[in-house]
């Protein structure tokens, strides 16, 4: 007899997310759903706006990933006037959103995914001198001495920890499912990981203030315009570069120290689940992978980002390639043809028929509710509308984005960079190329991004600094917005931290005609489409052994490795249809 867990909501994530599962005799998952339960309306507000407005309140989408969407408004609109930034605008946005994706990272190994590795209540029998031994060691895997290594450390946070439980405030800690079988570390690989937890929360406001220095404030920045970048004072002044800096190279230290060192001692303990498949190495560089626990469609798709040169946004060198892998295939890269994305509604709440490119996009909300069954509770209408999210597709298939797709593709076009970072830890870890298509694999890939965004900030910071120096203190292109605003249409496709993201906007009469944003969450927690494929989180789950139905861990480690983010608006539609408040925002261009 199969049975059906359902999941919701999702929690450690941002925003709401419900999973359904079926799983057959052997507790495997044998079939799966994801559904946002939150509309998103942003498309309908921006329409009639002035253009140059649209990233303040674009970014308004999310309170996590809000420089990413704001950016990426802007270049769309930049794109739709074709305008090519300066220099110091580049790296300054360049830096902003590299503060955005270390800050980003770290946050979502250690506040939202640790606890799917970690137990919690084992750490209390650790021993702290084995602790720090073990702590050095997978420091040494890593190639650097431990962010902390004393007994005493590790014992005054074990205490710490025992006193709250002893007193009943394990606060949140306090659902976990804490002693499950699928929990494979030891108690003293736990209290590292426990210890690093609340470490984390220093070092991450420390990592925040770094995108604040250059965006004006965090969450929320404001310092980016069509056309460029107004914190003309913070890069003029040595001080602030050099306090972003200091910041930075903090941060990198425990990344360097405490992120990576993690990420080998868990990747090493599930390595089991990671390596289902048992290809080899040259399997894989020659064909197609085969996943692990977690791998699901083995479709990567990457739009590129951060430029390396001032010869335009679609023309410049990008840091992370651009282009599709397939099946797996790390033999080849295939050309990203934008012309190719499509979404479709079949499955989600909105009125359509066929799937449309998002210039042509619609967002039209139709909301037809949850199957009630005789029990009570409510389900899915898994065979028809079940999300609030559409499903996006790419010359006709589903696609994964994410940290782990830029490392594959970069793997897979044979990028110096990325090749020489994936290929360092997975040599160091003693781990097999397969580790990669799996659960634990894009936990690592978001690592292994992590150390490389880290570094290669140093060198835009240094870039940044030198470049002012010699006197070029220009951070914005003029352009003439009557004649531009006509009639014009323009895309911001470029990558955040959880992927590919783009906003599309056309243009007309000075005004937004039609606007339209594929966010990360949008391709990875899509529902099946128009041919009833899964999106990538259904896919992700299909075969995974579930230890006991009551504690679903192995869906929320799963699912958690893609770092959800389905907050896309904030809005609340009542099921009946009726108008529960209306707010008007009404905001004016500066420029």
């Amino acid at each position: 007899m199969s049975k059906h867990i359902v999941v919701d909501p999702i929690t450690r994530i941002e925003g709401h997310l419900r999973i359904e599962a079926v799983i057959d005799d052997n507790n495997t998952i044998v079939d799966a759903y994801s559904a946002s339960t939150m509309f998103r309306g942003i498309e309908t507000i921006l329409q009639g706006r002035d253009p140059r407005d649209c990233g303040l309140l674009a970014m308004r989408i999310c309170g996590v990933c809000t420089g990413t969407h704001y950016q990426r408004s802007i270049e769309a609109v930049e794109d739709a006037f074709k305008i090519t930034i300066p220099k110091n605008a580049r790296l300054v946005r360049n830096l902003i959103q590299g503060a955005l994706y270390v800050h980003d990272h770290v946050v979502h190994f250690y506040h939202l995914h640790a606890l799917d590795f970690v137990d919690v209540v084992s750490a209390l029998s650790a021993d702290p001198a084995k602790t720090a031994a073990e702590a050095r060691k997978w420091a040494g895997v890593a190639g650097v001495s431990p962010f902390i290594d004393g007994e005493s450390q590790f014992k005054e946070i074990q205490d710490r920890v025992a006193k709250f439980v002893k007193q009943g405030r394990l606060g949140i800690f306090g659902n976990g499912y804490w002693g499950n079988p699928h929990y494979k570390l030891t108690p003293e690989q736990n209290l590292i990981g426990v210890a690093h937890y609340l470490i984390a929360l220093d070092v991450q406001r420390d990592m925040a203030k770094m995108q604040a220095i250059l965006g004006g404030k965090n969450p929320h920045p404001q310092s980016i315009v069509v056309g460029g970048v107004t914190c003309v004072q913070d890069i003029q002044n040595p001080a602030r570069l050099a306090l972003f800096k200091s910041l930075l190279l903090e941060g990198t230290k425990f990344v360097k120290q405490a992120y990576l060192p993690d990420v080998y001692m868990a990747g090493t303990m599930y390595a089991g689940e990671a390596t289902d498949s048992k290809a080899t190495f040259s399997e894989l560089v020659g064909g197609k992978g085969v996943g692990g626990t977690g791998g699901g469609l083995l479709n990567f798709m990457s739009y590129g980002d951060f430029r390396l040169d001032d010869t335009g946004f679609y023309k410049s060198a990008l840091l992370f390639p651009k282009g599709v892998v397939m099946g797996g295939d790390i033999s080849k890269v295939l050309p990203l043809d934008e012309e190719k994305i499509m979404e479709d509604v079949t499955h989600a709440w909105y009125k359509g028929d066929k799937p449309l490119h998002p210039y042509e996009g619609e967002t039209i909300p139709e909301y037809t509710g949850l199957d009630r069954r005789e029990n009570g509770d409510a389900y899915l209408k898994t065979k028809e509308k079940y999300s609030w999210i559409k499903s996006p597709i790419y010359n006709d298939a589903r696609v994964e984005v994410g940290p782990l797709a830029r490392m594959v593709i970069g793997v897979a076009a044979k990028d110096a960079r990325i090749t020489k970072y994936v290929t360092n830890f997975l040599t160091r870890g003693n781990l097999p190329v397969t580790v990669l298509f799996s659960t634990i694999g894009r936990t690592a890939a978001r690592a292994i991004e992590t150390e490389l965004m880290s570094d290669v900030m140093v060198e835009w910071i240094d870039e940044l600094a030198k470049n002012v120096l010699a006197g070029d203190k220009s951070t914005w292109t003029e352009f003439d917005f009557d004649a531009v605003s006509v009639s014009a249409k323009g895309r911001g496709m470029a990558e955040a931290p959880r992927g590919a993201l783009g906003h599309w906007v056309r243009i007309e009469g000075g005004k937004v005609a039609n606007y339209q944003a594929i966010v990360p969450s949008t391709w990875n927690a899509a529902p099946r489409d128009h041919k009833n494929r899964m999106g990538a989180y259904e896919a992700s789950l299909i075969g995974t052994k579930v230890a006991n139905p009551e504690q679903p861990l192995e869906i929320i480690r799963t699912i958690h490795s893609f770092d959800p983010c389905i907050a896309c608006a904030v809005h609340v539609v009542d099921t009946k249809g009726k108008e529960l408040a209306v707010y008007k925002v009404d905001t004016s261009c500066s420029i």
